[in-house]
């Protein structure tokens, strides 16, 4: 069967880095043609007029610049994007919320492979999904405002502040929005507990994570549970019911 040949262009602005890539990309990923390189927004500017690869291996921070500058230079882009980005828990952080995959460096040869297989499967992300990312890198302590959520056939993109509670189910995840809308979302609720928890919201039981600005009150009785705005009891779990009181007590001061 017929290789299928496809062009890159690597974004890279540390000489190494953008080396070490172009060298794994020749030695494991010989169907992948790097076709010009850039370290920096102009000269990414410069190679992206005359040529369109493929793959388009970007990185985030560049001298003068970001990758996002690239991207609004070049709105209409038909290339797949591998972001890659520097180990920092906010840009991880960041690409969860706007849930657009990426090269964390420094990379295995694996999860370079994972990457270039996503990368020819994949939609490109559309211009709120990359807002999203671009907001939750550029303020990385405030609370974002939208998060987008994989579902089995689509992401959708929803308010931080619609969101009233997370219910796992299984693997998986139900989300519960103020207008009554249910998420069927395919990634487990300890993984949206990590993300939000520094938002107000709460894992309160092994099934459950709550937006505490939507609880109403914590009922001591009948084993312990919240009473919601929207007139839903979640139960709260023995090891939490401490937690719970202490935070809630907090936020009613």
């Amino acid at each position: 069967m017929k290789t299928i040949m496809l062009t890159a262009i690597i974004v890279e602005d540390m000489p190494d880095a953008l080396q070490l890539l172009k060298s794994d990309l020749k030695a494991n990923h010989p169907e992948i043609k790097v076709v010009d390189t850039a370290q920096s927004v102009v000269e990414a500017a410069k190679s992206l007029r005359n040529t369109q690869p493929d793959i388009l291996f970007l990185d985030i921070m560049l001298g003068d610049g970001t990758g996002f500058d690239i991207l609004e230079i070049f709105p209409d882009l038909k290339s797949k994007i591998i972001f890659v980005t520097a180990s920092d828990e906010f840009a991880i952080r960041a690409f969860k919320f706007a849930a657009i995959d990426y090269v964390l460096k420094p990379y295995s040869n694996e999860e370079l492979a994972q990457a270039i297989a996503r990368a020819k499967e994949q939609i490109q992300p559309n211009k709120e999904r990359l807002n999203i990312l671009k907001d939750t890198l550029s303020a990385p302590e405030q609370k974002p405002d939208k998060i987008s959520l994989h579902t089995l056939d689509k992401i959708i993109i929803v308010n931080l502040d619609d969101i009233i509670r997370c219910e796992s189910d299984s693997n998986n995840t139900i989300f519960y929005l103020q207008d009554g809308q249910k998420i069927f979302v395919t990634k487990t609720l300890k993984y949206f507990s990590d993300m939000l928890k520094n938002y107000q919201f709460l894992r309160v039981h092994q099934s459950h994570l709550v937006n505490l600005q939507c609880i109403s009150a914590f009922i001591k009785t009948d084993g312990g549970y919240l009473m919601l705005k929207n007139g839903e009891n979640i139960p709260v779990s023995v090891r939490k019911k401490i937690e719970v009181m202490e935070i809630l007590d907090r936020l009613h001061r």
